[in-house]
């Protein structure tokens, strides 16, 4: 059983908002109702709650709402006090029928109540935009979300991969109504995914005060080091349906670069995975760093980045960039 003390939580507001995130949160993709029992789900969320964590994500889309399923169960095993964790849910992909996907009126409002019963909660402390729908007027969107935080439903609403320009029209409609704005966006952020959270948003972190829950720290366990000799037949990125995620981040070049880096991690006294994640935590636009863990002991060697932070000196993170080369050009307004 391990036993090592793990280092002390840090907490930090969703941007300008008063609710405070633990640095980390444990997400459920990929895992929850698919890859992991629901036994191992109960182990994840137990050490992580232990460890300070107190955000848990999770999605309409995740294993076709099994996902939430699960949590939810778990969640009422476990009783903790409501007032000492916060969980998400997020709208967008509900099924393959014309109003089970998007961001429509209808589809937001169902989602959520279909949400708040798989998760056996009362309200969502946070409710997501999966993604933009082109289909369904922003303002469409922004009111729906307004009548489900007066509803006592969800406490904060945001977004997830929109653009700057879509979270700046839904913070504009909200202003001009006297609405509810989005807190937050939900962005893939890594050391080699870093043009969105480190450029595009600049202003908007100052501006509208937007906080971030960045997702695949790792690069889809590209920055674990793992794949170094090639995706094999149980792999994540081996998973029918992720072949976009491959495409975007299992690169040669990629994978060259995260070598180099293993040194650098080596010689602070630390993983690959521990210093990406770190790496990600020294962001302070970065309210919460989501990891995904099949495991315990993969999940705690996650949280022990936690001890790396500090000793990501300004040296050690330009040898960073030495080597990945891929920092963002000063955005010009």
């Amino acid at each position: 059983m391990e036993t090592t003390t793990l280092p002390a939580m840090e907490y930090r507001r969703l941007g300008s908002s008063g609710v405070q995130v633990s640095v980390l949160s444990l997400g459920s993709w990929l895992t929850f109702g698919s890859q992991i029992s629901d036994d191992v789900a109960e182990d994840l969320m137990r050490t992580s709650y232990e460890a300070g964590i107190n955000f848990f994500d999770n999605a309409e889309a995740y294993a076709h709402g099994r996902s939430e399923l699960v949590m939810g169960k778990l969640l009422t095993k476990f009783n903790w006090d409501r007032s000492t964790y916060l969980v998400s849910s997020k709208v967008y992909w509900g099924g393959d029928k014309p109003n089970q996907l998007g961001l429509s009126r209808k589809h937001v409002m169902e989602a959520c109540h279909a949400a708040l019963r798989r998760l056996q909660v009362e309200y969502l402390d946070f409710y997501f935009c999966h993604r933009p729908d082109k289909n369904t007027p922003i303002e469409e969107t922004v009111w729906a979300m307004n009548t489900l935080v007066q509803q006592g439903k969800v406490l904060y609403w945001g977004t997830s991969e929109w653009s700057a320009q879509q979270i700046t029209e839904a913070y504009s409609v909200a202003r001009q109504y006297n609405l509810i704005p989005p807190t937050m966006e939900q962005p893939q952020y890594n050391i080699f995914h870093r043009n969105r959270v480190e450029q595009e948003y600049k202003r908007l972190y100052s501006t509208i005060g937007l906080g971030t829950t960045i997702w695949s720290p790792l690069a889809s366990g590209v920055l674990s080091g793992k794949y170094s000799s090639g995706v094999q037949e149980n792999d994540r990125l081996a998973r029918k349906g992720l072949e976009w995620l491959k495409n975007s981040v299992m690169t040669e070049e990629n994978i060259q670069k995260t070598m180099l880096l293993k040194p650098i991690a080596e010689a602070l006294g630390a993983t690959l995975p521990q210093l990406a994640i770190a790496w990600c935590i020294t962001n302070p636009h970065v309210s919460t760093v989501i990891l995904g863990a099949s495991k315990v002991q993969q999940l705690r060697e996650n949280i022990a980045s936690l001890a790396i932070v500090p000793k990501l000196t300004p040296e050690i993170l330009v040898r960073i960039e030495t080597i990945v080369q891929n920092k963002p050009a000063e955005p010009e307004y």
